[in-house]
């Protein structure tokens, strides 16, 4: 048996749980679906730039959302969506949409996106061999394991920056490899590393292989540095950004840019009636959990107004 819903919101980080959040408030029947509550940002160690705390871990903020959404008895479930469909188009007043788990069939008169996004490899040899084994995507999970050895950190924004700030809290030396002249993170961010005696910062390089067998035991570079192509570390923190997961967008015709993130407007909407999205799937510039959570609640804005339509069989608003 199918179960039906106002709206299904695929994706449980902060987008997706402010979303949950505002549509339980408008008194929506809601369903989030999400394989892991809080997203990526569970592995943030440090959270400075969310109004109301200085600083809270990325994990514990999530923690506060989820709180939240418990009072406002908002389900949960941790499955991952296969497939959705749109079901009876054409017929506006009856239009829906399908969505199927591993688990479960579930009908939805609107549909929320907030698939967020993954980490992003390098493509360097060996780097999928030795995944796990000294390469890491996750600092904040994986930084105590370094405990007084040389690692290095590939990229130049602002996840390089606080990695490495982590990262040397444990690391006898750590090495920041940036592909082009300068580093884009924010200039607090930056200077922690500049100010750091444990940091160095080598630019205008890559990483082109990965050396060891076991383990990490260095990084061949695409120059020199010090006279030696090989840096010697012990530990790979691949810190070079995120691949958007908006596959399932593209089945019901949802519209995305040339970096395939969804295309909204100004209320969340997307070009298909009905359906909205937020967070790093979408296509804004600023991809914070701040920014996120507020796209979140202007998707839910749009979902309550969506079904009222349909309830009081007004004409429906139609995608941008």
């Amino acid at each position: 048996m199918q179960e039906s819903y106002d709206t299904v919101i695929i994706g449980a980080g902060s987008a997706g749980m402010a979303a949950a959040i505002y549509a339980a408030r408008f008194n929506l029947k809601v369903l989030v679906l999400g394989e892991v509550v809080g997203g990526l940002l569970n592995e943030s160690h440090n959270v400075e730039n969310y109004p109301g705390y200085a600083s809270i871990s990325g994990l514990d903020l999530m923690m506060k959302f989820k709180e939240h959404m418990d009072n406002l008895k908002v389900p949960v479930r941790n499955e991952w969506v296969t497939s959705v469909k749109i079901l009876h188009d054409g017929e506006p007043k009856r239009r829906a949409f399908e969505v199927k788990t591993g688990e479960a069939t579930y009908h939805a008169r609107t549909l929320i996106l907030a698939m967020g996004a993954k980490h992003k490899k390098l493509d360097a040899k060996n780097e999928e061999h030795l995944a796990g084994k000294g390469v890491s995507y996750c600092a904040t999970c994986d930084a105590a394991f370094y405990r007084d050895i040389p690692v290095c950190i590939v990229g130049g924004g602002d996840s390089a920056a606080l990695a490495a700030n982590l990262v040397k809290e444990f690391a006898s030396k750590v090495y920041v490899i940036v592909r082009k002249d300068q580093m884009r993170a924010e200039p607090i961010n930056r200077r922690r590393l500049e100010e750091s005696d444990k940091i160095e910062i080598i630019y205008n390089a890559q990483v082109e292989e990965i050396l060891g067998k076991d383990g990490v035991e260095g990084v061949r570079l695409s120059r020199e540095h010090r006279g030696s192509q090989v840096l010697a570390v012990q530990g790979v923190f691949v810190e070079i950004g995120q691949v958007i997961q908006s596959e399932l967008a593209a089945q019901i015709g949802v519209a995305r840019n040339g970096r395939q993130e969804i295309i909204i407007d100004a209320k969340s909407q997307t070009n298909v009636p009905g359906v909205y999205a937020a967070g790093d799937v979408a296509n804004r510039e600023y991809k914070q959990a701040l920014t996120g959570a507020a796209e979140g609640a202007v998707a839910a804005f749009g979902a309550y107004a969506f079904i009222q339509c349909l309830d009081e069989q007004r004409d429906v608003e139609v995608g941008y």
